[in-house]
């Protein structure tokens, strides 16, 4: 593909612009259903997407031309994300504010660079250690809503929930760096078998019933700007871009963009602990990225 960075850099935005929306899809939607069904309905529209691209892309063979070790491959990556990463986040959006969750599952970034060091060989440089600490005193700001002397936190499970999502997705990233299938066919079978793991769990666990018509609306809407076309706008923002990193540092506008969502659809009032926590947060990220790619020169 011919590098066009104006096109990358239009891409990149959509996604983002769509990315931004998704803490409050989350907190609405979970007004009028359960987090499993949110998945559910969620999960089969982005998988329908990614069916659709490919048919679009003449790639459609290419499904059966997987291989067993690909597919089981897919089998366990789906398990993490949709499936178990999405369960998590749900329900810590259902137990937090939607401008607490959001920024404390934004420490994948950092966890990423951490587990990379077990994952991928990497050696834990000072770096490290200050970009993780940064990200981690984020996390503690918005916890205790910047009360810091008493260390109270509001919901602890909701806190530990959307923590625990962030490493989920931390170790389904790794795990996808090794994966050679493409990028739309992988994102097809991920969320294909997310979802029959998500229908399974559903009909152990839950009563059958018709969700609510609002609880369905945001499950499509976010199996459309969550998890499915949005992710294909991001994957050809990164082929057509020349600078990589450039683009990648694009994606850490959106937590702050979603708090402005936040305050005008959700209707919560913005505390000033939760954007200088996100602060904190992003910081401590853009800190890893940095040290990462001058590391490279």
């Amino acid at each position: 593909m011919i590098k066009n960075q104006k096109k990358a850099y239009a891409f990149a935005l959509i996604s983002i612009l769509f990315w931004s929306t998704s803490a409050s899809a989350f907190k609405i939607s979970l007004k009028y259903t359960d987090e499993v069904t949110l998945l559910l309905i969620s999960s089969f529209i982005s998988s329908l997407c990614f069916l659709i691209i490919l048919i679009f892309k003449n790639k459609l063979n290419e499904i059966k031309a997987v291989t067993k070790k690909n597919l089981f491959k897919s089998i366990c990556l789906g398990f993490f994300n949709p499936f178990f990463y999405y369960i998590i986040l749900f329900k810590a959006y259902s137990l937090l504010p939607a401008q607490q969750a959001q920024p404390i599952n934004m420490t994948w970034g950092i966890i990423i660079a951490i587990l990379s060091i077990p994952f991928l060989k990497q050696k834990l440089s000072i770096w490290d250690v200050v970009a993780l600490l940064t990200s981690f005193f984020g996390v503690v700001v918005i916890a205790t809503k910047g009360n810091l002397s008493n260390f109270a936190i509001s919901n602890i499970s909701g806190v530990v929930l959307a923590v625990i999502s962030s490493f989920i997705w931390a170790v389904y990233w790794l795990l996808n760096t090794k994966d050679k299938l493409d990028p739309v066919l992988r994102l097809f079978y991920n969320f294909t078998f997310g979802f029959i793991f998500t229908l399974v769990y559903y009909l152990i666990c839950y009563k059958v019933t018709i969700p609510h018509v609002y609880g369905v609306l945001g499950g499509v809407y976010i199996g459309l700007f969550e998890m499915g076309i949005t992710f294909y706008f991001w994957i050809l923002a990164m082929k057509y871009t020349n600078a990589t990193v450039k683009i990648s540092i694009l994606v850490y506008i959106a937590p702050f963009i979603s708090l402005i969502f936040i305050y005008f659809f959700v209707g919560e009032k913005i505390l000033f602990s939760s954007v200088l926590g996100l602060i904190f947060i992003v910081s401590g990220i853009l800190i890893q990225l940095y040290k990462k790619r001058d590391s490279k020169k």
